[in-house]
């Protein structure tokens, strides 16, 4: 299963639970059965009333969490093309109810999202009420390489960052530090890679009777304070005016035109993002494009219903399991996009993303 669960004993009778993704080799990535075994441990843990916090964390120095697993997922769109495969259909539903659950979750959740934190790792690490990135964190959503889209709550935190970051973030896969994590509100706080176990055993030692939001908030800040020495410099924020600047367009292929341009530029962090949408997916550009505009309005459960939408009719068309193919199985690493271009991509096929893909009650009515 690759998931390891702890109950560590606390003061008067109370536990710290501990979930540790366990799937080094493959930097944790999920698998449907590490979904499922996840949720169902957090359900039990909310609904126990020793359990008094509860962290989340990933094993191995590179990763807390490099995505879904999505080869196995992919190698079913292969065999029933044109069709939503029936894992597709459980793993997607299942996902997004964990990264709902974890969104709203009644006790303090703390997710250490060390090294990369990518794809379903950020939809695991942003639900939390505590995400702690360290020196090593790597945040990103990749998705533009594989011809998926940001999902996992993407719509939700991508459009509620500053300007026009979270579209410039989710069409370029750019790589985000600590330092831009803080400042995006995309973490909380700024611990060192070695102090874990420092925290943890702070955690054991609070009384969780009386004022437990001020102890937890006071062994945070103290270790904070031991940390913020090692904190890298900001790379977004800065960036944040022109980048605004170059996507104050009125449709996606001029957002496309606008960032692919800066693939000489003097900057090698905006070269390097310019690249990556250049050979990206087209048409995951326009579900970035879509997904940013129709998610500002809705609450945190209708973006997970209009992803659920997203992610069938993903399976259903052809670049998603092409991207995985070139990426992940054959490594070859030069897809063959069925829409090459991002200005011709008929706007019917873009909206075909968006239409349920199952008959009646929307299986994710009761989030």
């Amino acid at each position: 299963m690759n998931l390891q669960f702890e109950e560590r004993p606390a003061l008067h009778g109370y536990r710290i639970g501990i979930a540790s993704l366990d799937a080094e080799k493959s930097l944790n990535a999920l698998s449907l059965p590490m979904i499922e075994a996840l949720d169902a441990r957090l359900k039990a843990w909310a609904e126990d009333p020793t359990i008094a916090c509860v962290m989340l964390r990933g094993t191995g120095p590179k990763a807390f969490c490099a995505g879904g697993d999505v080869v196995q997922l992919v190698q079913q769109c292969r065999e029933h093309p044109g069709e939503v495969p029936p894992l597709a259909r459980r793993f997607f539903a299942d996902e997004y109810r964990l990264d709902h659950r974890i969104h709203s979750y009644p006790k303090p959740f703390i997710c250490w999202a060390h090294g990369h934190v990518l794809g379903g790792g950020m939809g695991l690490m942003q639900g939390a009420g505590i995400r702690i990135v360290t020196p090593s964190s790597r945040l990103g959503m990749p998705e533009i390489n594989i011809g998926l889209y940001p999902d996992v709550g993407g719509s939700w935190f991508l459009a509620r960052l500053p300007g026009r970051l979270g579209l410039f973030l989710g069409l370029t896969a750019a790589s985000i530090n600590a330092r831009d994590a803080l400042d995006l509100n995309l973490a909380d706080r700024f611990l060192r890679d070695d102090q874990q176990d420092a925290l943890l055993e702070g955690l054991v030692q609070l009384n969780w009777r009386e004022q437990a939001d001020l102890q937890l908030h006071s062994l945070l800040r103290a270790l904070e304070n031991e940390a913020c020495g090692e904190l890298p410099a900001a790379q977004w924020l800065p960036r944040r005016e022109r980048i605004d600047e170059l996507l104050d367009v009125a449709d996606l292929p001029a957002a496309v035109q606008a960032i692919s341009a800066l693939q000489q530029d003097d900057n090698a962090l905006l070269a390097r993002a310019a690249k990556t949408l250049a050979h990206g997916c087209p048409l995951t550009a326009h579900l970035v494009w879509q997904q940013i505009r129709r998610a500002r309005h809705l609450s945190l459960a209708e973006v997970f219903r209009m992803e659920y939408a997203m992610s069938l009719n993903c399976c259903r068309h052809p670049e998603f399991p092409e991207g995985v193919r070139a990426r992940l199985i054959d490594k070859d690493q030069t897809p063959h996009w069925h829409w090459p271009d991002v200005a011709t991509i008929p706007e019917a096929v873009i909206e075909a993303h968006f239409a349920p893909a199952w008959d009646g009650e929307h299986p994710l009515a009761d989030l």
